[in-house]
C-alpha cells in the first residue's frame, strides 16, 4: 500500500467509529492495516484518541476506569484502523472480567493478520509496570512493532518529561513520545509514527 501522509493533520483528515466488538468473529475482516492502542485503565486512551483524530466525542471518555470491555475500531481516512483495546490493571474490576478481557486482547494480538503494530500508552507520572513490560515482551516475541506514548505530558515540566523519557527507554528499550490530550503536545509526532507503522506494514 502507498503512503498515507494525509493522516497527519491534513484538511481531508477523516475518522469514523466503526463499532465495538466483544468477539473476534465480529471484527472487520478487510485487509486494511490496524494499529492498536493499549494501556492501563486510567491512562487516558480515549481522550488521546479524540485529540489525535480531532473529534472531541468520537471515542467515549468514561469517568469509570476499566469500563471499556470491547475492541473499539475507528477507521482513519478509509485507509487504516485505530483499535482501542480494553484497559488493564484496574483493581476494582472483578477477576472474571479481567480474565475475559485478557483473553480477548491476547486473541486479537495473536490472530489479527492485519495488525501493523501497537501503541502502548503510559501515564508520564507513573512508572512502567510489570504488565506493561510483559506486553512489550509478548509483542517482541511475535515480531510486532510497538511505540510508546507518554500521556498527560501537561502535568510535568520539560525537565521532568526528559527524565521520564530516559527512564522509559532504559527500562523498556523503546523511545517514548510525550503527548497531551489537553494541550495537543506530541500529536503530530505520534500520528507520524503511527503512519510509518501503517506504511511499513505487509500482511502476514
Amino acid at each position: 500500500m502507498g503512503p498515507r501522509r494525509n493522516a497527519i493533520g491534513a484538511k481531508g483528515f477523516k475518522a469514523e467509529f466503526v463499532g465495538s466488538f466483544f468477539d473476534m468473529e465480529q471484527i472487520p475482516k478487510d485487509t486494511r492495516p490496524q494499529v492498536a492502542l493499549a494501556g492501563r485503565s486510567n491512562v487516558g486512551k480515549s481522550s488521546l484518541l479524540n485529540r489525535l483524530v480531532g473529534r472531541k466525542g468520537l471515542a467515549k471518555v468514561s469517568g469509570t476506569p476499566g469500563k471499556t470491555r470491547s475492541l473499539n475500531f475507528f477507521l482513519i481516512n478509509d485507509a487504516y484502523y485505530l483499535v482501542d483495546l480494553p484497559g488493564y490493571g484496574y483493581a476494582r474490576v472483578s477477576k472474571d472480567i479481567k480474565q475475559s478481557w485478557g483473553k480477548l486482547i491476547e486473541s486479537y494480538l495473536r490472530t489479527s493478520e492485519a495488525l501493523a503494530g501497537l501503541v502502548l500508552l503510559l501515564d508520564c507520572r507513573r512508572d512502567p509496570t510489570p504488565e506493561d513490560a510483559q506486553l512489550l515482551s509478548w509483542l517482541a516475541a511475535r515480531e510486532l512493532p510497538a511505540l510508546i506514548a507518554l500521556t498527560k505530558a501537561d502535568k510535568l515540566t520539560r525537565n521532568q518529561l526528559n527524565r521520564k523519557e530516559t527512564q522509559v527507554e532504559q527500562e523498556l528499550g523503546l523511545s517514548a513520545i510525550a503527548t497531551s490530550s489537553k494541550s495537543g503536545v506530541g500529536k503530530i509526532d505520534l500520528l507520524r509514527a503511527v503512519n510509518e507503522l501503517v506504511d511499513e506494514f505487509s500482511p502476514r
